[in-house]
């Protein structure tokens, strides 16, 4: 079994995902399609192995983030293959940071002072002032912009000063817009 094969398994056995997970996992598949390591045979893969794909991955651009978000899944995968008795060892358990340096900037929140020097501008701009109320949504709920897309006037409660967050607007070249739960329970607040 080569290692597209035991990723396509793996999905197969998981199949009932959002439709941002399919896109992940077809773009992981092509991936491996590309990559030497997708049609090698998955007894042969060893944690070098592993590691060089991930320095090849980061060679073509790829962010640190999503390089690791690919480890996870090709690892989940490599668990299916020792409970199947096909491999010992899973070649994708290692620390992607002991290979590449995490070169992933922090997110830094705006000042109270930036904030407010932000609001001002928008609202007495002659282009950006219509947006005044979506931006001050943004910045005070914490909300995602596909979450506040996809607000209706159901979703909020004037009364008891609420915002019931339980689906997003989001776009597909396929679909185009389209409303979706969000991904985890934890995102339904």
């Amino acid at each position: 079994m080569t290692l597209c094969q035991l990723y396509a398994k793996q999905n197969a056995q998981r199949a009932n995902v959002k439709k941002s997970t399919i896109k992940q996992r077809e773009q992981l598949m092509r991936l491996l399609k590309k990559d030497k390591l997708g049609a090698r045979s998955i007894d042969t893969i060893k944690p070098s192995d592993a590691k060089e794909w991930a320095l090849r991955m980061k060679d073509k651009g790829f962010s640190y983030n999503t390089i690791n978000n690919h480890k996870r899944s090709l690892k989940a995968s490599f668990y299916i293959a020792i409970q199947d008795d096909c491999v010992r060892k899973n070649p994708f358990d290692f620390k992607l940071s002991e290979v590449l340096e995490n070169d992933t900037k922090e997110k830094v929140a705006l000042t109270e002072e930036k904030e407010q020097a932000l609001l001002l501008f928008i609202k007495t701009d002659n282009v950006y002032h219509k947006y005044f109320d979506d931006v001050l949504i943004l910045l005070k709920t914490g909300l995602r912009i596909s979450e506040l897309c996809g607000l209706t006037v159901a979703d909020i409660d004037f009364k008891n000063e609420v915002v019931i967050i339980d689906h997003q607007l989001l776009k597909s070249k396929e679909q185009g817009y389209y409303i979706e739960t969000p991904k985890t329970k934890s995102g339904i607040r």
